[in-house]
């Protein structure tokens, strides 16, 4: 497949032909997304920036014609009061148009599809990134195939199938993602998202789109510019984590910020590979650390090993990486959807990781935790009865 903005892998620099990750770090079972460069980013005002990945088109390292869109980016930045002098934040991802973070990236990575001369793209998700394609192509007028498990959530099948993509299940992540492989290489349907193992990260041109999550924060959030602080990115396979972290290297180059706030991988428990690597010396350890993934309420988080880019994304950001049990994890989702903030459980990793942030470095500058998604992608755990009408007047009685 022809890539019209070469792409080159930032651990060893070997020049990418596909979409599948490094070939020569996958030799070393060291899955290594390949990069377009760092966008120029000089000229250029935060102030005047509208937000979104196409707020600044010059700043996306992706082959695109025209815009496909539906209105993503420009998410709030939602204050949580009571923790910390410095103030801790959500930004609220679940406002983008289907509901989580992956339409930055869609929405670029089907322009790119489009460009190309793509009729299908094609995807393999555990949910949110599969209702995000099926989204965007259906907005572009491409085909989607998203190649998933039986474990996916009914709301986010539902998502997927009304927006018309074509829905292939699989017993398991692993023949989920050898089956796209397969499409891909047989039909030459344009990838979105990662197939190959070790997972190398999706589209490179469509993760562009996460960049403008760090200049939406260095516009929106005091002392972003000179470097305090910190934003915390629920993690998995690290494509967020390290959008984020390219963006702010660009700002930097450029001259629009002084300095950047420190990365945090959040992770559930359970899968947890960044922490693990992290409590390694040594860097050609922490590249080769595996865990074995526990089943989490948490289910779009949950890698066996750490993505490298990753890892890079933290080692250039003085980060860290933090691992939170279930019950904490859960607990906050609960008391979130108490306080009005209704996210999925994934994000609540992030709260709860952002909480022990705080504690921890109290005094250090803001921090903004990336509410990855809506609690609407998953139900399950939240529903309960309704009250029965005969107990109405028993309500006036009671006091918050």
């Amino acid at each position: 497949m022809p890539l019209p903005i070469p792409l080159h892998c930032p651990r060893c620099g070997a020049a990418a032909e596909d979409f599948s990750g490094c070939a020569a770090c996958r030799e070393e079972g060291i899955g290594a997304n390949p990069v377009p460069p760092l966008a120029d980013l000089s000229g250029l005002s935060l102030e005047t920036y509208p937000g979104g990945p196409w707020g600044w088109p010059s700043a996306l390292s992706a082959p695109v014609a025209a815009p496909v869109t539906l209105g993503e980016g420009g998410t709030p930045v939602v204050p949580l009061p009571e923790d910390g002098p410095d103030g801790l934040w959500v930004k609220y991802e679940g406002a983008n148009p289907t509901g989580s973070h992956k339409d930055r990236a869609m929405a670029v990575g089907v322009a790119a599809a489009l460009a190309a001369g793509a009729d299908t793209v094609a995807a393999a998700s555990s949910g949110n990134a599969g209702a995000a394609v099926a989204a965007y192509a259906a907005r572009a007028g491409l085909r989607c195939v998203v190649f998933t498990t039986g474990e996916v959530p009914g709301p986010l099948r539902a998502q997927i199938d009304a927006l018309g993509a074509v829905r292939v299940v699989r017993d398991d992540t692993a023949a989920r993602n050898a089956a796209m492989r397969e499409a891909v290489e047989r039909f030459g349907w344009y990838p979105l998202t990662s197939y190959a193992t070790p997972a190398p990260g999706g589209n490179a041109y469509a993760n562009e789109g996460y960049k403008s999550v760090a200049y939406e924060l260095a516009r929106d959030v005091p002392g972003f510019r000179t470097g305090a602080g910190a934003v915390v990115v629920p993690t998995c396979r690290a494509d967020l984590l390290s959008g984020i972290a390219r963006g702010f290297r660009e700002l930097r180059a450029a001259g629009l910020v002084t300095g950047t706030p420190r990365l945090v991988a959040a992770e559930p428990a359970g899968a947890a590979p960044y922490s693990a690597a992290l409590a390694l010396a040594g860097r050609a350890e922490q590249e080769r650390v595996s865990v074995d993934p526990a089943p989490s309420p948490a289910f779009s988080l949950g890698e066996s090993r750490p993505v490298w880019q990753g890892l890079d994304a933290l080692w250039g950001a003085d980060g860290a990486a933090l691992a939170v049990p279930t019950e904490e994890f859960m607990a906050e989702h609960r008391a979130l959807a108490a306080r009005g903030l209704f996210l999925e459980p994934s994000s609540a990793v992030g709260v709860a990781a952002a909480r022990g942030w705080v504690r921890e470095h109290a005094g250090a500058g803001p921090v903004v935790v990336i509410g990855t998604a809506t609690g609407l992608k998953d139900t399950a755990s939240v529903a309960g009865p309704a009250v029965a009408e005969e107990r109405v007047p028993e309500l006036a009685k009671l006091t918050r």
